[in-house]
């Protein structure tokens, strides 16, 4: 029942958490936000002492089972070698033991700690396994999701139903997009030829805890006495880690899937205490096995065929984004699309306290990104923050009584707050173009930003004082300005606003 029971665990956990970075109304994030709270890397950031602790103990006492039950892309990496090894030619292809490459592990793990430690960002989170499967979901996951929604939406539209509502699909992001397709093919390449190599030689936090798993009181033991060497434990160990000929376990590679038990037809493979006092790769006295019975159950197909279509995601959204370039004002006049202003400081999400923060903390999970309403959050294109969300206002602007990226994020990066709060945060000011202001290109009437400022920041003035006949100009109080991006994203101005937020690297409060 080991197998089974790890199994179900596994794809709900999954789920849940592929639930997380899919679901664009907000809903799930307040039942199970606590999944993405508990993987390690996000606890390690947010210092989370408590869950740090719980799993070094959880491994420990049963071996590296967060990377087999809890971690998102270490269950994801099972889905695709089961499809890896779908029979073919009436067998399936078997897997073998291979001796580890401790150099490729620490030497991954040390350029990891390394780039963290710099603040070099970019590159630590490539490795971040939560991270990885994060960029996958939001990228490539999320689309299809969404077209799904849209379909149900147009059918239920037309049955005078509103149970479902249009949502747009675009790429928030083609550097993340690609890193994204790049990792999925990795991983598609690895885990269905080789199960678990990259878990065991890339991946810093399985090396982590295979170190501690060492030492873990339960374990995958051989039975020597009832062991008649038919390879069949190593030939389905995923993580390579069964020698069957010498009949040792490296216990730093084991992620206890119990495969090796379920597949072991004559009892000799048991999960059981082992004592501290044993060497991690040498298998226990024939005294203290029990025989254990093996149960056969076959591994049921996940719903996440969907990550075998990327390719067809990625022509399908290019499709979507040449679809959104015409859209008219009234089937009129052709309106052209914002562009995206030149910030010398980029505008950091309300509760990250500052650029630096933000940089320390993000691990560049996109859940903020996915889960934005307002569709101000994407990934950074900046080098030294490549892929951790910056606010942006060409498709909304920062509403002050949303706090769900707050809400939702796993690593302290963005820290709870209050609307109360929210409001009272300066992210940034605003700043006005003379040059693109409509009452002055265009001689009518506009006032735009000054109607929509949610905190009374922006005054319209006459813009030759002494006419007071003259249009109306905005004057920006910058000193109440909590820069939300109301006005950047509401100014009629085109391409680029008449009005728009420069960031500041530190928060502050009015």
């Amino acid at each position: 029942m080991l197998r089974k029971i790890r199994l179900t665990i596994a794809m709900i956990c999954f789920t849940l958490i592929t639930l997380l970075f899919l679901d664009f109304t907000g809903t799930l994030h307040g039942w199970f936000g606590w999944l993405a709270k508990i993987q390690f890397l996000p606890a390690v950031l947010a210092l989370n002492i408590g869950v740090v602790l719980l799993l070094v103990i959880l491994t420990l006492v049963c071996g590296r089972i967060y990377c087999s039950v809890i971690c998102p892309l270490g269950v994801f990496q099972d889905i695709i070698a089961w499809f890896g090894r779908r029979p073919k030619k009436r067998r399936k292809l078997p897997y073998s033991y291979s001796p580890a490459l401790s150099w490729l592990r620490y030497g991954a793990l040390g350029i990891f700690i390394i780039t963290l430690v710099a603040g070099v960002g970019s590159l630590a989170v490539l490795l971040a396994p939560y991270s990885s499967y994060g960029r996958i979901a939001n990228n490539l996951f999320q689309p299809l999701w969404q077209w799904g929604n849209n379909l149900l939406a147009y059918f239920a539209e037309r049955a005078d139903s509103y149970a479902f509502y249009s949502v747009d699909v675009w790429i928030k992001s083609m550097p993340t997009f690609i890193v994204a397709i790049v990792t999925l093919i990795i991983l598609i390449v690895l885990a269905g030829r080789n199960g678990r190599t990259y878990c065991n030689t890339i991946c810093p936090v399985g090396t982590v805890l295979g170190f501690l798993s060492r030492f873990s009181l339960f374990r995958i033991t051989i039975n020597t006495e009832k062991c008649n060497n038919c390879s069949l434990c190593s030939r389905n160990c995923k993580a390579a880690c069964i020698n069957s000929k010498e009949h040792q376990i490296d216990y730093s590679r084991c992620v206890a899937c119990m495969n090796c038990i379920d597949k072991c037809k004559h009892g000799a493979i048991s999960y059981q205490f082992h004592p501290i006092n044993k060497a991690s790769k040498t298998t226990p006295s024939v005294d203290t096995i029990k025989d254990t019975a093996s149960v056969a159950a076959p591994e049921q197909a996940s719903e996440t065929r969907r990550s075998f279509l990327s390719a067809i995601t990625l022509v399908a959204a290019t499709s979507v984004l040449k679809a959104q370039e015409k859209k008219v004002d009234g089937g009129l006049a052709t309106i052209e699309d914002k562009k995206i202003p030149e910030r010398s400081t980029p505008i950091t999400p309300p509760g990250s306290l500052s650029a630096r923060n933000m940089a320390n903390h993000c691990t560049a999970c996109q859940l903020c990104v996915s889960a934005c309403p307002n569709q101000v959050l994407r990934p950074s294109t900046d080098f030294k923050k490549l892929m951790q969300p910056e606010v942006s206002y060409e498709r909304g602007y920062c509403r002050p009584e949303c706090t769900k990226c707050s809400d939702i994020c796993p690593t302290g990066a963005i820290h709870p707050i209050t609307k109360a709060d929210k409001s009272s945060t300066q992210i940034g000011h605003a700043v006005w173009i003379k040059k693109n202001c409509i009452p002055l290109t265009d001689g009518v009437e506009c006032g735009n930003c000054g109607r929509h400022c949610p905190v009374g920041a922006i005054q319209m003035v006459p813009g030759v004082p002494a006419s007071k006949d003259s249009p109306k100009v905005p004057v920006v109080n910058t000193e109440r300005c909590i820069g939300c991006g109301a006005c950047e994203n509401l100014c009629p101005a085109r391409p680029f606003s008449a009005i728009y937020v420069e960031g500041h690297e530190r928060h502050r409060i009015v």
